[in-house]
């Protein structure tokens, strides 16, 4: 007994020096820097300097400015109908380079990633050119006489932001998807089809089931980046197309009120967080199961 309570004890010590590290680092340069910017949640500004005096007049604030609160929800519809435009090209995808194609499966996957290795910014204006009243797709349509003058609602639109940003984090879903998909066995897509189950059954019944994790992994890092960015809204976007990281930057940066700016975070994180635990809790609800 004393032995093995020695050698239980050996493996606890052994599990807190692995994890102390990695504990340590996102206590320091995570836990409290985040845990300080909310802090500023309850304090006010008066200019030029912030009175650290405990208040609620930021809360207050956030419910009684109904430009808030719409703001907000613009930005979780766009979050939420660039993760499904997501979904919605990466399924085929990721389930074409996981089960279909076997030649040049890995210059595909790199092409997937490839965009991640140019910076945001560069595909940010890359989307401007392009739909600008002078950039590639209005001199197409002018030069093919489908449209006489150019469109310029292409772009400074929400369109062009759930655009841009569907291109950009589709990367970001596809990956979790192809692990996934890739680890069903063939075998079993096949004896879906023996037992006369139709492409949309075996779907809904098989590859749907079996595709959870990676789903909820993407739409979980599709929808977190598209909440959080602002700088596609600023140069993609029109005056009423703002989402909450403009407002968050803003009052940071041109409005220097730093205690609004972290009341402004605060329902952000909130709804990330309801959508990390639903995903632990479909996660977990998964593994039971198996």
């Amino acid at each position: 007994m004393m032995e093995s309570t020695h050698g239980r004890s050996r493996r606890w010590l052994g599990l807190a020096a692995l994890l102390a590290l990695p504990i340590g680092w996102m206590t320091v340069f995570y836990l409290i820097p985040i845990g300080v910017l909310l802090a500023h949640s309850i304090f006010s500004v008066k200019y030029p300097d912030i009175d650290y005096s405990p208040t609620l007049t930021n809360f207050k604030a956030f419910f009684q400015t109904p430009l808030y609160i719409r703001v907000l929800l613009r930005t979780v519809l766009m979050a939420v109908t660039v993760t499904a435009l997501c979904i919605l090209l990466a399924f085929p995808v990721s389930f074409w380079l996981a089960k279909r194609a076997r030649k040049h499966r890995e210059l595909m996957l790199f092409l997937v990633i490839f965009p991640l290795w140019s910076s945001y910014l560069i595909r940010i204006f890359a989307w401007k050119t392009l739909l600008g009243t002078s950039g590639i797709l209005n001199s197409f349509l002018q030069w093919a006489h489908i449209v006489d003058e150019p469109l310029s609602f292409l772009l400074y639109s929400k369109w062009a932001i759930i655009l841009a940003l569907t291109h950009i984090w589709l990367p970001f879903m596809i990956l979790p998807l192809y692990t996934v998909l890739d680890r069903i066995p063939d075998a079993l897509l096949e004896a879906a089809t023996d037992l006369g189950a139709g492409w949309f059954a075996t779907f809904r019944t098989v590859v749907l089931p079996l595709a959870r994790p990676g789903l909820l992994a993407g739409s979980l890092a599709t929808f977190s980046l598209t909440m959080g960015d602002y700088i596609a809204p600023t140069l993609l976007g029109g005056p009423g197309d703002q989402m909450i990281g403009k407002l968050i930057a803003d009052q940071f940066g041109v409005a220097n009120n730093w205690p609004m700016g972290a009341t402004l975070i605060i329902p952000v994180l909130l709804i990330i967080s309801v959508l990390l635990w639903t995903s632990n809790r479909f996660g977990a609800m998964d593994r039971t199961a198996a």
